[in-house]
């Protein structure tokens, strides 16, 4: 294994924080919110800070929360068990047509992508009328849905079945990539849509005011929690796993479509899912940890257990990466989830133009025009630096370049 590369930070009156950041940027306000969290007396032995670590909502974003009787529902956030899947195909780089505008089309028709709340028109990043396996596959979680539904009601008037295979916005996206031998990849990046954003957002206000009504004070009002043996914290732990579920469906659903949507472009047989993985990296989990049973909370970070198969994706125009576990104790058995945000949406927005988006992404087929620009890849930091940082974390097994790129 490679030599341990973490940044120790002690916290006063809190646990330390040990960060896997060297040679990658880490703005002083991150490092205050790491220092919340770290504070908060339930913590286990200490908060592990991932290399794309920057500032979010309650907790960062690449932070790793180990918590001992309580959860704290903003480090999970509100796009619960976001994560990406990967499928390596039995097609090559010359399998592909000269252009690949076919094929970026052909994905957008089966998957509804991207958000327009008009009044009196179909949101087109939904279902108007789901399909059949659409309609089979919420199936399977639908009893489960009406027992929180039914405790909660608020949660029952949310986009579910209609967003069951669908992509969303913002940084998720489906990608046709390459490897090292040219393999062709199919990779994407969802969670559990606007069914998950109604858990997350009811269950952290909850928490709040049952702080608000306990009179406990908080060094941010985001890190409101539930304390384990109480209702409310048996009734998240539920609704988070369901919604982490609906997640990983919602991936599978999505790859089934994409697959199919390639092959009436690609005429030429091939198969696909010949090494498919499926990986949270907004979710909580019970797990042992130096010989104790605790909750771990992952915010942008992926489970790196020793051998587990994991994946990081670069920005729009940069590598990403399958990768391997390493099963590092000190990072309690994680790995960053991407690149990590360099800078907000809206500074990406000020700093950069359409031709610096062009010439970026030059190569990829992919949107091009103002609305992706705060994903361009200069808002991210770089991934090179970002894998390097995290030596001793992973390693790495693949290394994909992608070619066709589709944004919500």
């Amino acid at each position: 294994m490679a030599e341990q590369s973490f940044e120790f930070m002690p916290v006063e009156g809190g646990v330390p924080v040990k960060m896997w950041t060297r040679g990658v940027a880490v703005d002083d306000k991150a490092r205050a919110q790491l220092s919340r969290a770290a504070k908060m007396p339930f913590i286990f032995k200490h908060v592990a800070a991932m290399p794309d670590v920057h500032v979010g909502i309650g907790a960062t974003v690449g932070s790793v929360i180990p918590t001992k009787g309580a959860v704290i529902p903003a480090a999970v956030g509100v796009d619960i068990g976001c994560g990406m899947m990967a499928a390596r195909t039995s097609l090559h780089a010359s399998d592909l047509p000269d252009t690949l505008e076919g094929i970026r089309t052909a994905i957008e028709r089966a998957v509804p992508h991207g958000r327009d709340v008009a009044r009196g028109k179909r949101d087109p990043g939904s279902w108007g009328d789901a399909p059949a396996e659409i309609v089979a596959a919420w199936a399977t979680l639908a009893e489960r849905f009406k027992r929180i539904a039914d405790k909660y009601p608020k949660l029952a008037k949310t986009n579910n079945l209609v967003h069951l295979g669908t992509l969303g916005t913002g940084n998720h996206f489906i990608e046709l990539c390459l490897d090292e031998a040219d393999t062709v990849w199919v990779m994407l990046h969802s969670g559990s849509r606007g069914v998950g954003n109604a858990i997350g957002s009811f269950f952290i206000e909850l928490a709040k005011q049952d702080m608000r009504r306990w009179f406990v004070n908080l060094p941010d009002e985001d890190l409101a929690y539930f304390p384990e043996g109480t209702e409310h914290f048996d009734d998240y732990v539920d609704a988070v796993g369901w919604a982490q579920d609906f997640a990983a469906l919602n991936r599978r659903t999505m790859m089934t479509n994409v697959v199919r949507a390639i092959r009436t472009v690609i005429a030429k047989p091939f198969e696909a899912e010949l090494e498919a993985i499926n990986c949270h990296h907004n979710y909580v989990r019970r797990e042992n940890h130096f010989g104790q049973n605790v909750l771990v909370t992952r915010k942008g970070a992926v489970r790196a257990a020793e051998g587990v198969m994991g994946i990081i994706p670069g920005s729009m125009g940069a590598k990403s990466f399958i990768v391997r576990g390493r099963g590092n104790k000190e990072s309690f058995d994680s790995c960053s989830h991407g690149a990590g945000r360099l800078m907000s949406r809206h500074e990406a927005k000020r700093r950069f133009t359409v031709e610096d988006h062009v010439l970026a992404t030059e190569g990829v087929e992919c949107r091009k025009d103002e609305g992706v620009i705060d994903e361009t890849p200069a808002a991210y930091k770089p991934i090179e630096a970002v894998m390097a940082a995290q030596a001793d974390l992973v390693e790495i097994v693949h290394t994909l370049k992608q070619v066709v790129c589709v944004k919500g």
